[in-house]
Parts: structure tokens; sequence; C-alpha cells
């Protein structure tokens, strides 16, 4: 539609001359943060129906304008061997929609014909430069939804794995699949095991010449509509996100029963919302092999650890939801023996069927954005910091408990989307140990105008 297309213009002429005006950003936050999350358009096309026409596949060897650097991985010193670079090039394998693509590794490798070691694109090296990848799954016989996560491996390693290979999962014949990319570093750059691989799959990672950043997806919009058609048959029922007898409202009245936020809520739309997916995998630390993190190869990778990415969609699922009593929206998890997961995808499905008001999708503008963020999350931070401080940190690097983990991102986001170039000011004063870790913050919880 032409409304979202002028849309997406606005805030890509804000990314530009935020860029050249030399601030920081969170990159993955605003790629396209009309959507708030389900990648490059995905997300406008589940919304309101449009399709991504103009994002494209960038070749290998095409040069790639580098985002600016995520706050979270910035506090990590850089890697023996990798030099500055924060781009990595993923082989996307032949078919990867089907179930032998989704069992076939994808291969993270250098960019320009640089290889992992030269470039430091190794999943051992995965806290800077790790890539994940997560599929969510609709049968669109019977609206049922299932989650894959496809393992990402060193280009010239091999899986950590019985025999080496993995067993395709079983999927309907007629399976809808989407596919989401997370990155640990700057530009992710998809790159086609065969020359049909991307187009085929219907992938897309940015523009000509700039990618989106740290995410990218396949088959987004085919998967959306199909999703949409579901719940339009009565096929697919989306859970409500529930109701959380522990959070405190801005204004008290502890009790009540405030809904449970969803990706989209401005409560946690500083946490670079709902651009990255939920994956980790094992890492073997003696021979720098990944394997999926399942129940089966973790007695089987000896002494493995954990690998993860920078997700906003983690930090909700995986530790705000807990302690405020809720629980995300989940589906069996095809690679772990069917237990129950969350995955990006469903998500934004959530956020779609149980949209907050207002929104962070509908941010009309960068100047409105950062003023919902300041005006709805400073309150709830505020007005909870008891219960979430008993919460733990997802990076205790960063911060110590999950309310300064939490009050660390919204200061950070503030700064990096020039927020105070709207005449607002920072809301979160924080207090930093001599290491650098978040220990303590303090609210203001005045209302703000963005001007």
């Amino acid at each position: 539609m032409e409304v979202d297309r002028v849309h997406n213009e606005r805030w890509s002429a804000w990314r530009r001359r935020m860029r050249e005006s030399g601030m920081a950003r969170v990159a993955r936050q605003l790629v396209v943060p009309a959507v708030l999350g389900l990648v490059i358009g995905v997300v406008l096309a589940f919304q309101s129906g449009t399709s991504n026409a103009g994002l494209t596949q960038i070749p290998l060897g095409t040069y790639v304008t580098p985002a600016a650097t995520n706050t979270a991985a910035a506090l990590t010193a850089p890697a023996a061997g990798m030099n500055s670079n924060r781009t990595c090039d993923m082989i996307v394998p032949a078919n990867p929609l089907s179930a032998q693509g989704l069992a076939t590794p994808y291969q993270l490798t250098g960019p320009h014909g640089m290889t992992p070691a030269q470039s430091g694109c190794e999943m051992s090296n995965g806290a800077k430069l790790g890539a994940f990848v997560q599929a969510t799954i609709l049968d669109p016989a019977t609206g049922a939804l299932s989650v894959y996560e496809p393992l990402v491996i060193t280009q010239g390693t091999r899986p950590d794995t019985p025999g080496m290979k993995l067993s395709p999962p079983v999927i309907p014949a007629d399976a809808v699949v989407t596919i989401d990319f997370g990155f640990n570093g700057t530009d992710l750059v998809q790159v086609g095991a065969t020359p049909a691989t991307l187009a085929d799959a219907h992938c897309v990672s940015g523009r000509a010449g700039s990618a989106f950043g740290q995410t990218s997806s396949c088959n987004g919009v085919n998967f959306f509509n199909a999703v949409r058609q579901a719940e339009g048959k009565g096929l697919l029922k989306v859970p409500s996100p529930g109701t959380s007898k522990a959070i405190v409202p801005s204004g008290g009245d502890l009790g009540t029963g405030q809904s449970c936020p969803v990706i989209s809520n401005f409560e946690v739309a500083g946490l670079d919302p709902g651009q990255s997916v939920t994956t980790t995998y094992l890492l073997n630390p003696l021979t720098g092999q990944t394997a999926q993190d399942s129940q089966a190869y973790q007695s089987y990778v000896a002494g493995a650890t954990l690998l993860h990415g920078n997700s906003a969609n983690a930090v909700l699922d995986q530790y705000v939801d807990p302690i405020l009593g809720c629980t995300p929206y989940e589906a069996p998890d095809l690679s772990k023996a069917n237990v129950p997961a969350p995955s990006q995808a469903l998500d934004e499905i959530a956020a779609g069927a149980y949209p907050p008001k207002p929104a962070a999708v509908e941010s009309g503008d960068p100047a409105t954005y950062c003023q919902n963020l300041i005006d709805i999350q400073t309150p709830f931070l505020a007005a909870n910091q008891k219960l979430l401080a008993t919460g733990q940190s997802p990076v205790t690097a960063t911060a110590d408990n999950l309310l300064t983990f939490l009050a660390n991102d919204l200061s950070a986001s503030f700064t990096s989307l020039g927020c105070q170039k709207f005449h607002l000011s920072n809301p979160v004063a924080l207090k930093r140990s001599s290491a650098g870790v978040t220990i303590a913050a303090t609210f203001d919880t005045a209302v703000q105008t963005a001007l």
C-alpha cells in the first residue's frame, strides 16, 4: 500500500540521517521500525496486506553498508583474528523450506571471500559474530503450528552430532514455512547455496547495497498470509497472552489483573523490539563444532556451552514473562522432541492477534516512537522495580539483575535512537560498577512531549 511505502521511506530517511550524523543506533531495533519485528516487511504483509516489493537478496561480493554496532555486542572485546569485522555471510542451503533443507546446516563464513578464521565469522566466536536460524511451520489444513531450529555451523566444519548428520523433521507435505535469522554482529548477508536458492525461498536480507542488519527472513509474506487465512477459517485460534496479578500499573492497584505484554508493547519496546530469534545452540569448546540444543545432544556434546543471540524476543519470553506470571505463545519444537517453545514468528502472531494500545508498530514517526517509549516504559519499570529486581539479568556483563538490564536498555535506546533531538530527556539515571556493570537505576516518570 502507498501509505506503508511512504511510512517506511520516512523511517529509512531518518535512519540515513542518524548514520550521517554519526549517532550510534541499535541497528536491529529500527530496521523497519513500523513493523516492530518480524523482519523486513513481513509483518507489514501480515497486518496490512503489503508485499515485499523492492526487497532484494544481496549477492555474494556486493558491498554492504555497515549498520551501527549494537550496544550489547559492543561490550565484549573483539576476538583475536577478527580485527574490526562486524559483517558475516550466511550460506543458505538449497530448498531451505523443505524438511531436508531444514535439516541441512547453514554455514557461517566471512564476507567478500574472507575465510571464517580471517573474518572471525566462526560460531566459536558466537558472542560477537554468532548467527542463529529459526523456522516456524504452519499446517494450512489444520492450523497447527510448530517450530524447528536449523543448525548453523562454521563453514568447513561438521555438526557435532552422532554420524555428523541431522534427521529431517516430519512436516506436512503442504506446510508453509517461514525462516528467520538473527546475528550478534552488525550485518548478516544471505548467500544461496545455489543461484536459485534465495529467490525460490523468497529470502530477503536488504535493499541493493545495504543489508537490513542483524535480521532477515525467508518466505515471511507467504507464511503470514497463510496464518491470516487459517485464522479467518477458524483453524488457528491464537491464545490470549493472559493477565498478570504481579504487574503493578503506574497508578497502583496491584492484583487487578494487567494484560501480559506482547512483543509490540511499549513496556518492552526498548529491547530492540521483536527482531531476533529465540534459538540457542550447543558449542563444543574443544572443536568449535555446534549442535542443536536438544536433550539428546546435551549428553552427547561433552562440556558443551550454550550459544544464544542478543534477542529482544528471548528477553521477553524467557525472562520478563516468567517473572510476571505470563506465558509466551508456544508450539511444539520439532528439534527438541516436541517440547513447547516460543519463536520470533509466534511472538508476532500473538502481537497481531492481541495488539496493545498504543502498539510499538503504530508509531507514525521517530518522535512519537521516542515519546511513547519514555512515557509508557518508564512508569512501567518504576512501578515494578521491586519485582523486576528479583529477576535474573539476561547479560550479567551488562547489568546485575533484570530491572537494571531493562533500565540500561531503555537508556541506551534513548541515546541510540537520538530521542534527545526531539527535545526529550533521558528518563533513566544509571549507576555502574567499576567493571561497567549497571547495578542501580532511578526513573523520572514525568510525562514528556516530543517537539
